[in-house]
């Protein structure tokens, strides 16, 4: 089953430096339809304006994936971690017992990412962040993030993984699922999956699925998240 959710018709919220469309239910917007997917239970389209961002917050017992689309993003927490991710890097945090971050926008260009929140699959881990770059694989899925101990991937205390790729006009990758549920959503471009056609920006829920065959109508770049 395909469920498809169109950006034009994503939950909303907007004020003076941020711009968000919500994939699933959260903060003011609540849709009992869209409350997750497998383990993903946030997937957040934001645009922060430059020189802004979200000030210091506290998280607990979530993993917390960002893909920096476009600009970068800067990172502070109570670890004492600092760092820069960029387009082009994933940025992985474990909030664990508790965490509390700031994320910035210090360039001179607004940032576009997707935030992902994954359940874990215990609560209390040690909390920890690590940044990374993936050139992201053309014509074919590259591994960013997984819960399995795979060798390159930045580690996540989840049963998920979280992939992505670029296509040119006319590209096909399939995916092998055998029924795990997985949600995709088109960074940029569009695309075709197993026949369901996909706008900029747009999600699908994926359910009971075998495989995936995903297939670029122009150059495109997209994000996978699998889970249990």
């Amino acid at each position: 089953m395909l469920d498809h959710r169109p950006f034009a018709r994503l939950g909303t919220f907007e004020n003076d430096w941020l711009n968000a469309h919500y994939h699933f239910s959260f903060a003011d917007y609540f849709d009992p339809a869209r409350l997750r997917v497998g383990q993903v239970r946030v997937w957040n389209d934001d645009t922060i304006r430059a020189g802004t961002g979200f000030a210091p917050h506290g998280h607990r017992d979530m993993e917390i994936v960002t893909y920096i689309r476009t600009g970068a993003i800067s990172h502070e927490d109570s670890l004492g971690n600092q760092g820069r991710t960029e387009a082009g890097q994933v940025q992985v945090m474990s909030a664990g017992t508790g965490i509390r971050h700031a994320e910035f926008n210090r360039e001179a260009v607004d940032t576009t990412l997707f935030q992902i929140w994954i359940l874990p699959r215990a609560q209390g881990v040690a909390p920890r962040w690590e940044t990374r770059p993936f050139p992201l694989a053309h014509g074919r899925l590259q591994l960013l993030a997984s819960g399995h101990g795979e060798e390159g991937a930045a580690l996540i205390h989840a049963d998920a993984r979280v992939l992505g790729a670029t296509l040119d006009p006319g590209d096909r990758v399939r995916h092998r699922l055998d029924g795990r549920p997985a949600y995709l959503v088109t960074a940029r471009g569009t695309l075709s999956v197993n026949g369901l056609d996909l706008g900029p920006r747009d999600g699908v829920a994926v359910e009971g699925e075998t495989e995936l065959t995903i297939a670029a109508g122009e150059d495109a770049e997209f994000v996978l998240v699998e889970t249990a």
